[in-house]
């Protein structure tokens, strides 16, 4: 894992070479860590400040007001210590941002509000399969303080890009502080909870559909591709279930990093995770009812088949059951030198079988 880090590390600086203007860029300053993606200094609600290094933009705001918004993706430990000393960010917090795979959540270390959401992306395919990949999951870390926010990002998804153009086309939303864009980063997250709920809901009804098909009932359906779906839906509800409480209280518990106008905004976010919740809840339970209607068709299916093999069975153990008591070596058997045994044998054995056949055909077993 070292060793990806270091190469990681390596790559990064010249692969941000080729960013646009209007992005950060670590070249113009070698002290910056090359994480940093953006570092600008807001101040009632517009950017002062572009292509600082995280500390000259706490500067500039400890003298001149307003806050410094720094964004990273996938820091090392090394390239985040700076920053982590700079803002004075808790230990344990650092080392939650650094190693990513976290728990959606919400913890406050003195002055900073340390908030972990998990960012969901839908990914496209052309069939459901027993190995498509449905969702994919990503991170996004907020550290907020009172003139500061630290956001890190974890995946290829969940760019925070646009939200950061978008809310500096809205001064007075901006001009709220640092909790403004976490309440930003909260509703983008939870639109694409949205987004991809209504995609998955598409998949389910597909496969839900296909199990209940005429062609489908008679094979038992497609077991693999249902689980896998269910696997998926879980992932979701990982990012999802966890995060109602963290809405939930910045929606409705004081806090002084948060303004009393933003959380508002917040109660809006909380609702539409509620919604989202919901949704994947039904989700699993939908699936699981799926799953055991397709185990059910299996089932009926193979009862089906062994009803038929047990009349065709039985069909043919009348004629085995006369061939065996003629087949005996015995002298004084009825009929045995009659000119017209064999065929009426023969007859009477068709005739059996035939009865047993319109039998078992009338009851359905064939």
């Amino acid at each position: 894992m070292s060793m990806i880090r270091d190469l990681r590390a390596a790559v990064r600086p010249a692969l941000r070479r080729g960013r646009t203007s209007s992005e950060y860029d670590a070249t113009r300053d070698p002290s910056v860590t090359s994480a940093v993606v953006d570092c600008g200094v807001y101040r009632d609600g517009k950017r002062v400040s572009d292509h600082v290094s995280p500390a000259k933009a706490m500067e500039r705001v400890r003298e001149e007001g307003g806050f410094a918004w720094i964004g990273l993706h996938e820091p090392t430990e090394r390239e985040f210590a700076g920053i982590a000393q700079e803002f004075g960010l808790h230990p344990l917090a650092v080392e939650d941002a650094v190693q990513a795979h976290q728990r959606p959540k919400l913890e406050r270390y003195d002055d900073t509000l340390f908030t972990v959401f998990k960012t969901i992306h839908y990914v496209e395919h052309a069939e459901l399969t027993s190995t498509s990949e449905v969702v994919e999951t990503g991170e996004v870390m907020c550290f907020t303080g009172r003139n500061f926010i630290v956001t890190v990002r974890h995946g290829g998804q969940g760019s925070l890009r646009a939200l950061r153009h978008r809310l500096q086309q809205d001064p007075e939303l901006l001009a709220k502080g640092p909790s403004a864009v976490l309440h930003a980063i909260a509703d983008q997250v939870v639109d694409g909870y949205l987004a991809v709920a209504d995609a998955v809901q598409d998949d389910i009804d597909e496969v839900e559909i296909d199990v209940f098909s005429a062609a489908t009932s008679r094979r038992g359906g497609d077991a693999g591709r249902i689980y896998q779906l269910k696997r998926e839906v879980l992932e979701f509800k990982r990012a999802v279930s966890p995060l109602l409480r963290p809405m939930q209280l910045l929606s409705e518990r004081p806090m002084r990093l948060v303004d009393p106008d933003i959380q508002t905004y917040f109660r809006d976010v909380a609702d539409h995770l509620a919604r989202v919740n919901e949704q994947v809840l039904a989700f699993d339970d939908l699936l699981n009812s799926i799953l055991q209607a397709n185990l059910a068709q299996a089932t009926v299916a193979q009862n089906e088949d062994m009803r038929k093999i047990t009349s065709w069975a039985a069909i043919f153990a009348v004629p085995t059951m006369i061939a065996g008591i003629y087949g005996m070596n015995f002298d004084y058997m009825p009929e045995l030198r009659w000119k017209f045994g064999y065929p009426t044998v023969l007859v009477v054995t068709v005739g059996i079988c035939f009865a047993i056949h319109r039998g078992f055909k009338r009851n359905g077993w064939l």
